[in-house]
């Protein structure tokens, strides 16, 4: 068990392939060996692509070009990767959002879905963090307004 320095990009990309496989696994016509076969083709092809791409002191330079983007055209790396599960582009429509974008920088992944929907953490490395808080979805628009209404009626209530 080596200590690798933090440059390396295997937390990100382990959530943003956990991120698409889950998408393809809720409609439930992919095997979950085929997810398998995916999930690994997908981290591959990936790391392939961030390779000279990734500035762990710079983590937004070149975040236009480590973008997945499906907007009614897939992904290249996306449908590479389910063409090794068989997956046609078709299905690979139907399977996932026809508006997401999938946004992997350096400590943080986060994705929308629709052009103009939330943009949602999928991982987020911070010091105060453990990176255990992978799959926790959190919208950053709904936590901000979750969190100020209620206390607001509630002092209402108590004056009134």
């Amino acid at each position: 068990h080596r200590h690798r320095p933090r440059a390396d990009m295997g937390p990100e990309i382990a959530a943003a392939v956990g991120f698409v496989s889950s998408l393809l696994r809720t409609r439930g016509c992919v095997s979950e060996q085929q997810l398998q076969v995916f999930s690994g083709a997908l981290r591959e092809a990936l790391a392939e692509h961030y390779k000279h791409h990734w500035f762990p002191e710079k983590p937004f330079k070149g975040s236009g070009y480590r973008c997945i983007r499906i907007n009614h055209k897939m992904d290249p790396i996306i449908s590479k990767a389910a063409s090794q599960i068989g997956l046609s582009l078709p299905q690979l429509y139907q399977l996932l959002p026809s508006e997401l974008t999938l946004w992997v920088d350096p400590y943080e992944v986060s994705y929308r879905i629709g052009e103009d929907g939330s943009i949602c953490v999928l991982y987020e490395a911070t010091a105060t963090k453990p990176p255990s808080s992978y799959g926790m979805l959190t919208c950053k628009n709904q936590m901000m307004l979750g969190r100020t209404s209620p206390s607001k009626n509630y002092i209402m209530t108590v004056s009134s």
